[in-house]
């Protein structure tokens, strides 16, 4: 069992910057490949990025790539989603989760055992 935290939501303007970060407590951290979600209102959670347990690889949807960047600090028990020229339809409540079986990065929602609570992320123009 892990228990997943998510903090540094909030309001941004369009084209400004925001990290978000996921500590987990519980299990060892470094078991897991992790990833982050989002939903916006009315949409299916969709994917945004993975990293794998030792942070090596990485993959992102292509909606975010280019200007987001997952990684993890193992030592602190940590995912960061560092958010760079964001656009209006960023705005979702975005989910870190850890998936324990799979291996590299994970890109689908099946697999993902465990979920944060979530934290809001709004863009203005």
């Amino acid at each position: 069992q892990v228990q997943l935290v998510e903090s540094g939501g909030g309001l941004v303007q369009a084209g400004g910057s925001l990290r978000l970060s996921c500590t987990a407590s519980g299990r060892t951290f470094s078991n897991y490949v992790m990833g982050w979600f989002r939903q916006a209102p009315g949409k299916e959670r969709e994917f945004v990025a993975s990293i794998s347990r030792s942070g090596g690889t990485t993959d992102y949807a292509d909606s975010v790539k280019g200007r987001f960047t997952i990684s993890r600090d193992n030592a602190k028990n940590t995912v960061y989603l560092q958010m760079n020229s964001v656009k209006l339809e960023d705005t979702a409540v975005y989910y870190c989760a850890a998936d324990p079986r799979r291996t590299g990065v994970a890109v689908t929602r099946v697999g993902y055992a465990y979920w944060g609570q979530g934290t809001q992320v709004t863009v203005s123009s």
